[in-house]
């Protein structure tokens, strides 16, 4: 049996053993000769070049689909695959410009299928115009038995290209069009490519599934140069979001249109923009809560209907609702965003040159909605989530436009937070001291669909505590701590800790010290009584670890988990009174520090790469230089400079073994902001950028692009685009970390909250964490597994925090809590999970808690001066801890201190606590 070091991120050797899965390894293939590829007879005439203000385009001839949408402001970079055109020639492959159609005709209560990708005949060339830059008649590329003729023009619309189908009823029956896609086709495919070359040709793109309002944005990999807008043109509205799979039965939806290009690790594959969608409601999506309510239409005999979108440049990622703006498109700004706990205050701002007729609700209790008065431009609304779950807001425009917003409402974070501090440690608590895996006391995966904790699985990490997937729900239950510590739960997890962690997923002796196996569990029946493994469970694939390698140490990626949970540990017996009591804090700084030495030592080959949860190591390496722990600091910054040295050299400083990734950017940028490497850290922000939107939606606001890992962490394994995945808030740390040093770019505050603040939905209403949320429409719901959540709460916890705001355009405004305004005095009450965490952007001022939580915060906007509210002592807390700290130089403000004196320990102020609330203020020396 070959074993395999890695579950999830060896490529090189994933893709001998399950091709299948995955699509290519980069220098394996590129050092392998390649047949290269036979053009399709669709290349046999030409090329037509189109030249429009924004783009210079090429269509191919014969078909008059887009072979090249290259923006005049990079010409060098084309937004379509044209690259791989003479491979993708045949037929079957989607290009920019195709359609798909599915259609019953009179009494039929069948659905015929359509689409002009299956047989690439050359197209009909109708004349064109001044306007008209190509237009065809499309019934050569579609099958005899279509009841409609098929238009497609490409032309300049005030400006901007635009492509349309006219759509007429050519038969003497009622036509219904149940559903009709336009394929999105742009260079998504990472397949065959370095990083570098990722770079410089490839983009990712994400919906806005929002009805007449919707738009698809396409954005360079690299975060950098203009971005792409696909916009409705005319009655198109973006009702869902259809994938376009590879294959039947590959990872995903149950197709009706495929597209060839093998999806895996570097391809997740194309989409379509769905303006009708209730042949799928009916069928492949039955019974599933969509986004949008699906539509069909009817032509009567002779009757046609024009469909269309436009294609527009934004100079950048963070200008694309300016550019949404300025061509006349709804733009919506809801603050804190789109996950709305229900004791939050939120807002909604809205723009667009036509008033708001009404508004509406589904399901109708969920969200109260009330006008208030406009600010600068922009209507608002005070929006109070009020029912647990998924909401839609329709907004219709005087001028009969639809604009649909997704709101997801959760509890108050707080309540959040304890349910599944509860579940964890309860429903997902194991003990059984005749196990043979040795895993008793701990906290297991789960799955929710059966109710039960998974003491196997073929994945033999899922039900051995090791790597994301299986450690993630205890990384959950101990990163819960730093965010609410509760005794009765850290008592269990220093059961946990002492019983498994040390001496079982660690080695406490012997030449491996300190190293962290990778799974507890193991495939090795020869060991096991005849019969134990589960028989409707496959483990003939690598997956099934044996013994052996399941005591390997050399992956790095389990390191982080266990660093944290020491550091936690460290955290509340430092700094709390009788919360730990297994060990004293020294102890659990000294696990934590030798775990991240042991990384570098024993797992070097990809700890050179960024890690997930990363940021442990910085706060490690603060607290052993905090502590007067000199040598121990100094080697491990040592070890960390090594690693940021060659991130240093890179053009893309955050590769991993995967040939793209997006995890490894949260640690990557913070060692070399850190090590003060700047054009790094900055290439890194840009790329987050890149993959990370802000979009009137709950599900992709803030969500980092993912869609691998349900292959390996969750129940329905599908490549598919993962909402809300622990990417996403673990990208959301270097993003906020980087809006409290420049307060004035309100996108990434946006961006980073919404991260954030997406870790929440993967938690229902019992406390069960998911993996996250399944975005394709046959399915829309959450993972049955646990899975991989650890590292998406690790993310929420190290930000939970309150922003207070003072916008241009919309006044004082909070995220994470809220606020009011009294002539000069600015009142907040935070409202996070954890509200140990403050900042004041107007100030440059952050306010942190290593013990104790904000109840209120004022601002006093004339003079600068703030007063913060800290909580009643407690048994366990008794004083609290408080850093000052400003990370902006905000003109004017001055240096922060407290009024009044107090101690000072490890930097932070310590302040005795009241019976009542304990009220301090702070005012700034210049």
């Amino acid at each position: 049996m070959i074993q395999i070091p890695s579950p999830r991120r060896n490529l090189w050797l994933l893709i001998v053993i399950i091709s299948a899965v995955l699509t290519t390894s980069l220098s394996a293939q590129e050092n392998q000769p390649k047949t290269p590829p036979t053009p399709g007879p669709m290349l046999a005439d030409g090329m037509i070049k189109l030249d429009t203000p924004e783009f210079n385009v090429m269509l191919v001839r014969s078909s008059q689909t887009v072979a090249a949408l290259k923006p005049k402001l990079a010409p060098d970079f084309d937004f379509t695959p044209g690259d791989l055109l003479v491979g993708r020639s045949q037929d079957g492959y989607f290009h920019l410009g195709d359609i798909t159609l599915r259609l019953r005709s009179g009494n039929s209560e069948e659905w015929k299928n359509y689409s002009t990708s299956t047989s690439r005949k050359p197209v009909k060339a109708l004349p064109i115009s001044a306007a008209v830059l190509a237009a065809a008649d499309l019934s050569p590329a579609l099958p005899a038995d279509i009841p409609l003729q098929v238009i497609r023009t490409w032309s300049l619309r005030q400006g901007k290209l635009a492509l349309q189908f006219t759509l007429k009823n050519k038969t003497a029956q009622t036509v219904q069009i149940g559903a009709l896609g336009i394929p999105m086709i742009f260079n998504n495919v990472l397949n065959d490519r370095s990083l570098d070359d990722a770079h410089a040709k490839c983009s990712f793109y994400d919906p806005y599934i929002g009805e007449d309002a919707g738009y698809l944005q396409v954005t360079p990999l690299s975060g950098k140069g203009p971005a792409l807008l696909v916009i409705p043109d005319g009655d198109t509205p973006f009702e869902a979001y259809n994938p376009i799979v590879d294959r039947p039965n590959h990872f995903g939806a149950k197709p009706v249109f495929t597209d060839p290009t093998p999806r895996g690790i570097t391809f997740e594959g194309f989409y379509e923009w769905m303006v009708h969608s209730q042949a799928y409601a009916e069928n492949e999506w039955k019974g599933v809560q969509e986004w949008n309510p699906p539509t069909s239409v009817t032509l009567k005999p002779g009757e046609s209907k024009t469909y269309g979108l436009r294609f527009v440049l934004s100079n950048s990622v963070r200008a694309i609702e300016n550019t949404l703006a300025e061509n006349r498109r709804p733009v919506a700004v809801g603050i804190p965003g789109y996950v709305l706990p229900t004791d939050i205050d939120a807002r909604l701002f809205l723009k667009y040159s036509r008033p708001v007729k009404s508004l509406s609700v589904e399901p109708e209790a969920a969200l109260s909605i009330a006008r208030i008065a406009p600010s600068n431009g922009w209507a608002a609304y005070d929006v109070k989530g009020t029912q647990w779950g998924r909401s839609r807001l329709t907004i219709t425009y005087q001028d009969g436009l639809v604009q649909t917003i997704q709101y997801f409402v959760t509890k108050p974070e707080s309540e959040v937070v304890a349910d599944m501090g509860h579940f964890l440690t309860t429903k997902q608590w194991y003990v059984d001291r005749n196990d043979p895996f040795h895993r008793s006391p701990s906290v297991m995966t789960y799955d929710r669909e059966i109710n039960q904790i998974v003491m196997q699985d073929s994945r033999a990490w899922i039900a051995g505590l090791g790597d994301e997937g299986g450690g993630g729900a205890w990384l959950s239950a101990i990163m819960k701590e730093l965010v609410e510590p509760d005794k009765e739960e850290i008592d269990k997890l220093e059961q946990f800790i002492d019983g498994v962690v040390w001496g079982g997923l660690q080695y406490e002796d012997g030449p491996n010290k300190f190293g962290v196996r990778k799974s507890l569990f193991y495939y090795q029946p020869d060991e096991m009584p005849k019969g134990f493994y589960r028989s409707d469970l496959d483990w003939s694939s690598w997956t099934s670890w044996n013994k052996k390698a399941s005591e390997q140490v050399d992956r790095s990626y389990d390191y982080p988990h266990v660093a944290a949970a020491y550091w936690v540990m460290y955290h509340l017996a430092r700094n709390e009174q009788g919360l730990v009591t297994n060990h004293p804090w020294d102890w659990y700084l000294s696990q934590a520090y030798e775990t991240s030495i042991a990384m570098t030592k024993y797992a070097e080959g990809l700890a050179v790469f960024g890690q997930m949860e990363g940021d442990i190591f910085p706060q490690i390496l603060a607290d052993l230089k905090r502590e007067g722990m000199a040598e121990q600091a100094a080697n491990l910054e040592a070890k960390m400079h090594s690693r940021t040295d060659r991130w240093k050299a890179q053009a893309y400083p955050y590769g991993s073994e995967m040939p793209w990734d997006s995890t490894g950017q949260e640690e990557v940028y913070g060692w070399t902001k850190y090590f003060g490497y700047q054009d790094k850290a900055d290439v890194t922000l840009n790329a987050i950028l890149g993959y990370d939107p802000t979009i009137p939606h709950w599900g992709y606001n803030g969500s980092a692009r993912r869609y691998w890992d349900f292959i390996f962490a969750a129940k329905d394994r599908r490549l598919e685009r993962q909402l809300h995945h622990y990417g996403s808030s673990l990208n959301a740390i270097p993003l906020l970390s980087e809006y409290r040093r420049h307060p004035d770019d309100f996108y990434v505050l946006r961006v980073g909250y919404g991260g954030t603040m997406g870790a929440l939905t993967d938690i229902d209403q019992e406390g069960f964490a998911s993996a996250a949320f399944h975005s394709f429409p046959d399915m829309l719901k959450p993972d049955p597994l646990s899975g991989d959540y650890g590292p998406n709460f690790f993310g929420h916890a190290w930000n939970t925090a309150t922003y207070i705001v003072h916008h241009p355009q919309f006044g004082w405004v909070a995220f994470g809590g809220n606020i009011k305004v009294n002539g000069v005095t600015i009142s907040a009450t935070p409202l996070d999970s954890a509200r140990s965490r403050v900042y004041i952007a107007s100030l440059g001022l952050w306010l942190t808690l290593d013990c104790g939580a904000f109840e209120a915060i004022k601002i006093n906007s004339a003079t600068g001066a703030v007063e913060i509210g800290l909580a009643a002592a407690t048994p366990f807390t008794p004083s609290a801890r408080l850093h000052v700290e400003q990370p902006a130089k905000v003109h004017g403000a001055g240096t922060y201190h407290p009024t009044k004196t107090f101690n000072i320990e490890r930097e932070a102020y310590v302040i005795p606590l009241d019976k009542e609330v304990t009220r301090i203020e702070l005012s700034a020396s210049h």
